[in-house]
């Protein structure tokens, strides 16, 4: 258990600094000034202390109608790809795998967070879509995320048909964890729920492989979430989809196939769910779930 805990503690925190050191970088480069520089038509340009002109690509309106960065996302992504690369304890293609899953999954999500549209809404949506001919900016994040995860899958996975049913839970789970990303928080204490059992069995079992491969996530979404919290900024689709990509290859890495087919179908029946319920509705009727989405977070309006 000494070298799994080492691991665990170890991904945590390279993950926890790296995530930091590139919301840092990224915040302070695009949005560092002491004089606000306009061009004529009032358009932010330009600023001494580290070009402003990106900062507004990057802005987003919350549930209040505030502004809000969506650059906690790439840093998460960021981040949690570093720590995969430099955490000991993982083999070399689980750490590919890890690489492939985080770094894939978000780039496709920063590509929808700046260039998508709005012609289409949901998984049902963009699949509709696509059939119609009409190529979404979410189709190409679905179909991209499903060719990352199962290639990531099929690098820890035993034969074809394991592959696929592993790369369906990376996929699914990073789908699924940015239809939590509607309130301050949230999917990252999703996230955290849902990793943490992971965490524990990894270091039950002595396995130092699986320990650290769930603590990489874990501890890069847990230096983020005072920002989250606070709405200074939000994981948008690239922190959310790379969240759940992550912790779903940390789940397939540890689960036996019941626990896999249990957890994929657990997967399809919330995607599927989403596309007729509201979770965020769900949530508020449900005290208990309602007192854990409101923790840490400014009372509603």
């Amino acid at each position: 258990m000494a070298r799994a805990l080492l691991c665990a503690l170890a991904g945590a925190a390279i993950g926890a600094a790296a995530a930091r050191a590139a919301y840092t970088v990224f915040t302070r480069r695009l949005t560092h000034t002491d004089e606000k520089i306009v061009d004529a038509s009032g358009e932010l340009v330009a600023a001494p202390g580290g070009g402003l002109r990106d900062a507004a690509t990057w802005t987003r309106t919350n549930h209040r109608g505030e502004p809000i960065t969506l650059l906690e996302g790439p840093a998460f992504a960021l981040g949690a790809s570093a720590a995969a690369a430099l955490t000991p304890g993982l083999p070399p293609r689980v750490r590919l795998a890890a690489l492939l899953a985080g770094a894939g999954s978000g780039a496709l999500g920063g590509y929808d967070d700046l260039w998508g549209t709005t012609s289409a809404k949901g998984f049902k949506g963009h699949l509709s879509a696509l059939a119609k001919g009409e190529v979404t900016s979410g189709a190409v994040k679905i179909l991209g995320i499903g060719a990352t995860g199962l290639a990531a899958a099929a690098l820890v996975s035993r034969g074809p048909a394991d592959a696929l049913v592993n790369g369906a839970i990376v996929a699914g789970g990073a789908n699924l964890a940015n239809l939590f990303d509607l309130r301050p928080g949230r999917a990252i204490k999703v996230g955290l729920l849902a990793g943490l059992p992971l965490l524990a069995a990894g270091l039950f079992e002595h396995d130092a492989r699986a320990a650290a491969l769930a603590a990489v996530p874990l501890g890069a979404a847990a230096a983020l979430l005072p920002e989250d919290l606070g709405e200074r900024a939000m994981l948008g689709d690239a922190g959310a989809n790379a969240l759940g990509a992550l912790l779903g290859l940390a789940a397939v890495t540890r689960l036996g196939r019941p626990g896999r087919y249990a957890l994929l179908g657990t997967v399809a029946v919330l995607t599927a769910a989403s596309e007729k319920v509201s979770f965020t509705k769900v949530i508020a009727g449900n005290p208990v779930l309602n007192r854990i989405d409101m923790l840490g977070r400014r009372p509603v309006a």
